[in-house]
């Protein structure tokens, strides 16, 4: 996602208060489309959703990073507009099936049940999978990402 004017200034926002000259991190949404995203990011915000998935594989064809503690974001809403700055505490590589019930309930979506979180993220990943020409395996890796909010704070 492309810097927006909101994001730009949030991120200075954040890194006045800091007394830092920080680089401006990567744009994250979180889900598909505009409601899903910003639901997502109210979830950010309010502190239940403390955790996301993506393919492993997506990170190998598109050339980017895998995420890594200590990695800043800047969280969006479907508009594009900029909410919140979360830091990455911890990543894990795990296939589809090896998820946890601990790590389903720190995403914070649905029930917060792993039977939620599976079925969801099964149909997430399908759906993105095809887009791409893929098929979704409940032995496909997925990266567990646990990040905290850091900006607006408490």
């Amino acid at each position: 996602m492309p810097i927006s004017d909101s994001a730009a200034a949030l991120w200075r926002t954040f890194a006045s208060a800091r007394g830092e000259m920080l680089a401006m991190p990567e744009i994250t949404v979180f889900g598909l489309g505009e409601a899903q995203q910003t639901e997502l990011c109210a979830l950010v915000l309010s502190g239940q959703k403390r955790a996301t998935t993506s393919l492993a594989a997506w990170y190998k064809a598109s050339g980017e990073a895998l995420p890594k503690t200590g990695d800043l974001a800047v969280v969006c809403d479907g508009t594009g507009a900029a909410h919140g700055i979360i830091e990455t505490i911890d990543v894990e590589i795990v296939p589809f099936i090896a998820v946890t019930g601990d790590f389903a309930a720190a995403e914070g979506e649905g029930d917060g049940s792993l039977n939620y979180w599976r079925a969801a993220h099964r149909d997430y990943f399908t759906q993105t999978q095809a887009e791409d020409g893929g098929m979704f395996s409940e032995d496909m890796l997925v990266v567990c990402q646990r990040f905290r909010l850091l900006w607006p704070t408490g």
